[in-house]
């Protein structure tokens, strides 16, 4: 037992110290207002390097990942059902997709599933 946790105690003291070491290695000392400039062929940029993001895209990209995960969850369930007891099996599915049709209601009934407004 001691031994478990002397050698933690020294993993977590090397680990400190490399990520210390680390830390301070990587900050740059010199800033130079012509190095963090976007270089755009010698001249001043005409207009923002960043392009604006449509937010309601990603909130599109968000719901379709959350489902997507969801439809990931539901492929074993047909798996499961030779080794499970029927009416349990029925039962916890079904809540399961009554709990991803409600999701689902109330992301069309709250507009986000709407592509143009």
């Amino acid at each position: 037992m001691l031994s478990i946790f002397s050698i933690s105690t020294i993993i977590i003291i090397i680990s400190t110290i490399m990520m210390l070491i680390a830390s301070i290695l990587s900050k740059k000392s010199f800033y130079d207002r012509e190095k963090n400039s976007p270089f755009e062929c010698g001249f001043d940029p005409k207009c923002s390097a960043r392009m604006p993001f449509s937010l309601h895209f990603f909130l599109i990209a968000i719901i379709f990942l959350i489902f997507d995960v969801e439809i990931a969850l539901l492929l074993p369930v047909i798996i499961i059902m030779k080794y499970s007891n029927l009416t349990i099996w029925l039962t916890t599915t079904m809540f399961f997709l009554l709990i991803l049709l409600i999701g689902l209601y109330h992301e069309w009934n709250q507009g986000a599933l709407e592509w143009t407004s």
